[in-house]
């Protein structure tokens, strides 16, 4: 049976949840679904969602009181009559639960977890506000299995209301060659690159530590960073500060990033907190090796000495010393290729969309 889903973001952006929300769609659509996208507010970049892409235009700043937002979805809802809403991130759950509540919509609201949410609850009240949210949805779909039980524990959810779906990535994405503009800073050492946007919980100030250490200890090394946000002035203050202006070089958002991951020597995320990110699954596809701190649900696919190197969160030492176990030689084939099989086999999205829909239709009592 076909249904109708409305996938609600919070802006056009090149961050993990708007892109996996963007190749979700284009596949639900493809297994004969309709799909439209709903971005809460204003954003630069070109989603790779296919279809019909609704812009609120909210301002976030007034999310907690924004009833005329919350009307404009109502009525969204009203004519395009969804069988089921997807929130995709914090600012959208919120979002969706106050239209529905002033609005008295029916559609049942899906809610995405990407995070390991107790790393987020800060003050008791924050805890007791979003488990007030949570209650006021049909279903989780959390991005790990570390993270369901993480979402239930904090938030005293039992276990039939969240599922486990992993992110996925698209099989058929182009790579390419080392685009033009990079080829100077990709010709003259090993380079290691980071995809992530700039802010506090990704740790860029560790990892900018971690190449000087690697400099320090005799490493000609050089480092991409492909993202932006709030910290990129500061960051760039840190590179100088640490005398690394020619060895670090910050892109910005990029939609190329594919292309300066499968040429890295290593893809390194020293994040703090993580749930999933599709990035990981991007670079084993690419056969780059992976070094990440075991955060979140990474350890659920950086497997340590089998697809990828996994280090204690803060160590900075033995991350340090995981890159150069990766630079001192080219034979880790085995691992690399164990890790591209493990993407292939789990995490493409065409079989990631599918269980999505086994998700939505057990909700909606649809036998298939």
């Amino acid at each position: 049976m076909p249904l109708k889903i409305l996938q609600l973001i919070q802006k056009p952006q090149l961050r993990g949840a708007e892109l996996f929300a963007s190749q979700l769609s284009n596949h639900l659509v493809a297994n004969g679904h309709e799909v439209i996208l709903v971005c809460l507010t204003e954003g630069t970049a070109v989603l790779p969602f296919k279809g019909t892409i609704h812009y609120l235009n909210r301002p976030l700043n007034r999310r907690m009181v924004d009833v005329s937002g919350w009307k404009q979805l109502a009525t969204l809802i009203s004519e395009f009559n969804p069988d089921v809403l997807q929130a995709n991130a914090g600012d959208t759950l919120k979002f969706a639960v106050f239209s529905k509540l002033f609005f008295q919509w029916r559609t049942p609201i899906i809610y995405r977890n990407a995070n390991k949410v107790s790393d987020f609850l800060d003050s008791t009240l924050k805890k007791y506000f979003n488990r007030f949210l949570a209650g006021k949805v049909s279903h989780i779909i959390s991005v790990s299995e570390l993270c369901r039980l993480d979402f239930m524990k904090a938030y005293g959810i039992g276990r039939d209301m969240v599922t486990t779906v992993p992110i996925g990535i698209d099989l058929n994405q182009p790579g390419g060659s080392v685009p033009d503009d990079l080829k100077a800073f990709f010709s003259d050492g090993r380079v290691l690159v980071n995809v992530a946007s700039l802010v506090p919980e990704k740790n860029h100030a560790g990892l900018l530590r971690i190449v000087r250490k690697l400099t320090d200890w005799g490493e000609n090394i050089k480092l991409v960073v492909a993202g932006d946000g709030r910290l990129m002035s500061e960051l760039q203050q840190l590179v100088v500060e640490l005398k690394l202006e020619k060895q670090v070089l910050f892109t910005g958002y990029r939609t190329d990033v594919l292309a300066m991951v499968a040429h890295a020597d290593a893809f390194v995320l020293p994040s703090l907190i993580e749930g999933l990110p599709g990035v990981i699954l991007e670079a084993m596809h690419c056969r780059t090796p992976v070094i990440a701190y075991d955060v979140g649900g990474i350890s659920e696919v950086v497997k340590p000495g089998v697809t990828g190197w996994l280090v204690k969160a803060g160590e900075e030492d033995a991350f340090v010393r995981s890159v150069q176990e990766v630079l001192a030689s080219d034979d880790h084939e085995i691992i690399k290729e164990n890790a591209y099989q493990q993407v292939v086999n789990e995490f493409d999205n065409k079989v990631i969309a599918r269980r999505f829909l086994e998700v939505y239709n057990t909700l909606l009592g649809i036998r298939i």
